[in-house]
């Protein structure tokens, strides 16, 4: 244990040689200049340590200069400089500490603020049991390929995104999705890679490898989050440009006042922030690891700034607002087809998409045919609908968007249809067959739990404009947004008109958000300020595409997020400002003369410690 502890500590001092250095020049030089009475001597090591501390300071800073960097750091180069020049060593001193420790804490603040992914990294499957011909073998997680008949024992991770092979299966999903309660999976369900086996035994086939996993991709993101710099951090650093200036300015004028050189080295001691600006990053650092806490993954730094300052907000509706899995109530063939060729022919076609209503349609199929026929010349249509042939018939399957073009007496029969049926608040799609009608499709969508409280949260957090973007008619739009709270509908709308109306909004507002979760999404939540995306059950190209990645199946997380932002940009900003403003007040008690260097030190240190420790508070 003792050994740990020294290889623990020399390995401190390798990574942060110039603090220890610093303190213990300090502490040799105050024993000898108040203890040993040797003042001469305990400034001399103080001057050393000023001087071989400073240098890398000073050259680091006279670098960033070159490439027009001005940062707040020549303050700390110029207090460096002078207390050199005027023979006080022990502000010098401090400063050195101040600038290299103060690194260093930055890092410490760092490290502990990861604390979330520092669990997820820990949680990391590392091993999976693979059964070939009755056979199991433990591999390493990384040996597995998409096909492998994986057993996953009782209180195993599961090492790979696949599905069951059994029924009812107890997932504990709390470590991806934050969600408390453990979630029974039936036969054919999917499971996540880092989720828990809290039930009996199962066997699941793998679908990705380790690396494409939902868990590798969590690590990934959050990684990736944390090393971007925010435009609030770039607000930090630029205050430099017209700080500094003053700064020189003060204490020259303390100069003249006090007749006393000193006095410049008191007002550059003091006005010293560079630890201050190390706060920033911590603080934006602990909102991502908040926000990842609550089942909130953002990608990056811009990310947990911009959400907090949006003014509108726009909805995909179904697998959005709504649960996503529209049930397919009635299935109402038209013509001579009858209801289960009419239901082959569709589950067929369907069987190659990703939508949500085509799971429905699968379902309802389930068990009453040995096989269903393969589709030839599939295409999808974003936010329209599918096409393809089934044994030599060209069947087409979507909204009445989808139709808009075709001729006019199937128009008619498609709006014949709509009269005969009591559609109000139900989703409606169509069916032709080489050119004829041949079905309409009802669906019911539910609203999810909690939307309009997310509303009222959102309203209350400054959004001034609620919106739904959807690909559904306007009457069924209407229904959900009333429900929900949304104050406006867009409704008929292919991608492109999505994304047109989301740059027509982010002119009027500045930042917008665009939350979905499909494949006819993504563009929208491209282009918004700030993309969310249902992650949990939505596709993966929209979870690429956004910034922000909801892995809980709650909508609410939206105003959850917001919430997070506004608190940590607050939390930043607060210490940006408190310690200028402190900066301020020292500097005019030092320009009068009232704070020695070696006092205003101190004051500076213990402000800058304050700052970053208030920091850590947005976690």
């Amino acid at each position: 244990m003792v050994e740990t502890h020294f290889q623990n500590s020399v390995s401190l001092v390798r990574r942060y040689p110039i603090p220890f250095f610093a303190i213990c020049g300090l502490f040799v030089g105050s024993v000898f200049h108040w203890i040993m009475h040797d003042p001469d001597f305990g400034h001399l090591v103080w001057l050393v340590v000023v001087v071989m501390g400073g240098i890398p300071i000073v050259w680091d800073t006279i670098k960033g200069m070159f490439h027009k960097k001005f940062a707040a750091d020549i303050i700390a180069m110029l207090a460096i400089l002078v207390s050199i020049i005027t023979n006080n060593p022990f502000p010098g001193i401090i400063i050195v500490l101040m600038q290299s420790g103060g690194k260093a804490l930055e890092d410490y603040a760092f490290y502990h603020a990861q604390d979330s992914l520092e669990e997820l990294l820990k949680r990391s499957p590392r091993f999976a049991i693979r059964k070939i011909d009755g056979i199991q073998n433990e591999i390493d997680v990384k040996d597995v390929k998409p096909g492998d008949l994986l057993v996953v024992r009782t209180g195993d991770l599961i090492p790979v995104d696949g599905i069951t092979k059994n029924d009812q299966v107890e997932i504990d999903e709390s470590a991806v999705t934050g969600e408390p309660l453990s979630k029974i999976k039936k036969i054919n369900e999917i499971v996540l890679s880092g989720t828990v086996n809290v039930g009996d035994g199962f066997e699941m086939e793998a679908q990705k490898t380790s690396g494409e996993s939902q868990y590798a991709k969590i690590v990934q993101i959050v990684r990736k989050a944390q090393q971007e710099k925010a435009p609030i951090q770039r607000l930090a650093d630029k205050f430099a440009v017209w700080f500094t200036p003053i700064v020189i300015v003060v204490s020259i004028l303390g100069w003249v006042i006090t007749q006393n050189v000193t006095t410049i080295l008191a007002v550059l001691v003091v006005a010293t922030p560079c630890p201050l600006i190390f706060a920033t990053p911590t603080g934006i650092i602990s909102g991502i690891n908040k926000a990842a806490k609550n089942g909130i993954v953002v990608k990056t730094g811009t990310a947990i700034e911009q959400l907090g300052k949006a003014k509108a907000i726009f909805f995909d509706k179904t697998g959005t607002i709504t649960f996503g899995i529209p049930k397919l109530e009635y299935l109402k063939p038209i013509g001579d087809i009858d209801s289960d060729t009419l239901l082959r022919n569709l589950a067929g076609i369907e069987q190659m998409s990703s939508h949500p209503a085509a799971k429905s349609v699968l379902i309802l199929a389930e068990g009453k045919f040995d096989k269903l026929p393969n589709p030839k010349n599939f295409h999808e249509m974003p936010g329209a609908g599918i096409e393809g042939d089934i044994e030599g018939q060209h069947i087409v399957v979507g909204s009445e968007n989808v139709f808009v073009k075709m001729n006019s007496k199937l128009k008619e029969d498609i709006q014949t249809a709509k009269t005969q049926i009591d559609s109000h608040g139900k989703m409606l799609a169509f069916v032709t067959i080489n050119g004829n009608l041949s079905g309409v499709l009802i669906f019911s969508d539910l609203i999810r739990p909690g939307v309009e409280s997310m509303i009222h949260r959102l309203n209350d957090l400054g959004i001034k404009q609620t919106a739904m973007l959807t690909g559904d008619n306007l009457e069924n739009a209407n229904n959900i947004a009333q429900k929900a709270g949304i104050s406006t509908v867009h409704a008929n709308l292919l991608p492109e008109q999505k994304v047109d109306i989301v740059k027509k909004t982010k002119e009027q507002y500045g930042n917008v958000i665009m939350v979905g979760d499909g494949i006819n999404d993504a563009p929208s939540l491209a282009t918004a300020t700030t993309g969310i995306a249902m992650g949990y059950g939505g596709t993966a190209i929209s979870a690429e595409t956004s910034d922000v990645v909801l892995l809980v199946d709650d909508i609410t997380r939206v105003a959850t997020a917001v919430e997070i932002s506004q608190h940590t940009t607050k939390i930043v900003k607060q210490g940006i400002f408190f310690g200028i403003g402190a900066s301020f007040v020292l500097m005019g008690f030092a320009g009068l003369g009232y704070i020695s260097p070696g006092y205003g030190a101190l004051f500076q240190e213990i402000l800058d410690v304050t700052v970053i420790l208030n920091a850590l508070r947005a976690r």
